[in-house]
């Protein structure tokens, strides 16, 4: 089974994601970058962050050690967002760059990024390379040799540099909540809205180590509706636990997801002229609404894979500048070359501030389809694919849709489950036809 999932490795920790296996893909990545000559020539120096979870602390340690032991210059920031070590890796002309998160997950899992050079994830080869390399003999450098362990203090200041510059008129007046999720974004969001000039009400920023993503952020939207609401806020934006996602609500507390967030700005971007080749990347699983409304303006949605490196990967290879993921990873690849939650809140408001519309207004330029999804856990999830009664299923229901709906039965990247995922007219049809599905797949996969 691959150690590497669509998110790099992620498990339980200290059951499934050791302090061992830390230090080992650390040695492994070290080595393998070094074999691919990305530190040709010079000491290779690495850029290491980490989200609030407590298991994040052994973890941290482990791959600081690995990375050390292999004679790289460690460069440690703390708890930072995902999309912080990305950028701080290609600031810095770093050749690794390394986070420790499970983003969305509860609290007892935990996960290890990998990014390249320039930030850039990894990808599927350079994955599997570094898979491989695990537990091989190598020679150990000493003395000098060894790498060094530095803690970088300013490395926050940058990246809050880095996403104001990102702004072109300032956010005064705007009224905002953030829900922090308990994660890596509860000091470097709020700081960032406010010195952006908005007014911000920050919820859930209190870490304890224990508490990420518990009842909060963007998998848990019910209290910054609420709060919302209740302090009059014009809007609410959600990060989940390594803030490389960001969800929105209006001042109504209608929920505003990553595609209404991806229309808002290709809407606004082609407007402006700033929406290179007119288009926007999506995904599988980008919502059939979304499909229509760009459509309707002109604007061309070529879709990938589920994972924000995919549609990465499509917009570097055909140059495209806006992508993402229902989910909330939006790429803006004027500002940077990963999904970064406090980016895209930031370029949303914008929108807003210069539109002179609310973010309710704003979201009218497409209609959402209703959805169904189901996650089917505790399955066979590899033995998906060779189903044929699953994917006859699948096409008798998709043949009565017609165009009017859409159907993705899919594993899961990052978990043990299978997605079932539908589309239609209305949410009694959607849960129905999906609720059918989702059945015979657990009983077909046991």
């Amino acid at each position: 089974m691959a150690l590497f999932g669509t998110d790099g490795v992620r498990g339980l920790a200290n059951r499934d994601l050791t302090a061992e296996l830390a230090l080992d893909l650390a040695v492994a990545a070290a080595h393998v970058l070094s074999e691919k000559g990305a530190f040709a020539g010079h000491r290779p120096k690495a850029i290491v962050g980490q989200d609030s979870r407590a298991s994040g602390e052994f973890l941290e340690a482990a791959v600081v050690a690995g990375l050390a032991s292999a004679g790289v210059d460690v460069y440690r920031v703390g708890v930072l967002p995902t999309p912080a070590v990305a950028h701080l890796v290609a600031e810095s002309g770093a050749d690794l760059g390394v986070m420790l998160s499970a983003s969305h997950n509860a609290m007892p899992d935990n996960g290890i990024k990998f990014f390249a050079k320039g930030g850039g994830k990894l990808d599927d080869a350079l994955e599997a390379a570094i898979e491989a390399k695990l537990k091989e003999p190598w020679e150990r450098p000493v003395g000098a040799d060894v790498g060094r362990v530095i803690l970088d203090e300013s490395a926050q200041e940058r990246y809050i540099f880095h996403l104001l510059s990102s702004l072109s008129v300032p956010l005064n007046g705007l009224r905002i909540v953030v829900d922090c999720a308990n994660g890596a974004a509860s000091r470097v969001a709020p700081k960032t809205y406010i010195r952006a000039g908005a007014h911000v009400t920050a919820i859930h920023s209190s870490p304890t180590g224990l508490n990420i993503n518990e009842n909060c952020g963007s998998t848990h939207m019910e209290s910054l509706i609420a709060k919302v609401k209740e302090v009059g806020a014009d809007l609410g934006i959600a990060h989940d636990g390594d803030a490389d996602r960001c969800l929105a609500v209006d001042h109504e507390g209608n929920l505003i997801d990553g595609d209404f967030i991806m229309a808002i700005l290709a809407a606004t971007w082609k407007e402006q002229g700033r929406l290179k080749k007119e288009t926007v990347v999506g995904t599988v699983m980008s919502n059939l609404g979304f499909m229509k409304a760009m459509q309707a303006l002109g604007i061309a949605v070529p879709t990938t894979a589920v994972g924000d490196r995919y549609v990465l990967e499509k917009m570097i290879a055909e140059d495209f500048v806006l992508g993402g993921e229902q989910s909330g990873h939006v790429i803006m690849r004027d500002f940077a070359n990963t999904g970064d939650g406090i980016l895209t809140a930031l370029q949303l408001m914008q929108a807003v501030v210069t539109s002179g519309k609310s973010l309710k207004e704003l979201s009218a330029v497409m209609k959402r389809f209703p959805q169904s999804l189901i996650n089917v856990k505790d399955v066979k999830k590899d033995k998906l694919a060779a189903s044929e009664k699953i994917s006859n299923e699948i096409s008798i229901h998709q043949k009565a849709l017609g165009e009017s709906g859409r159907i993705l039965v899919r594993p899961s990247g990052t978990e043990a489950l299978v997605r079932v995922m539908v589309e239609a007219e209305s949410n009694e049809q959607a849960e129905r036809i999906a609720s059918e599905i989702a059945s015979l797949v657990r009983s077909e996969l046991q």
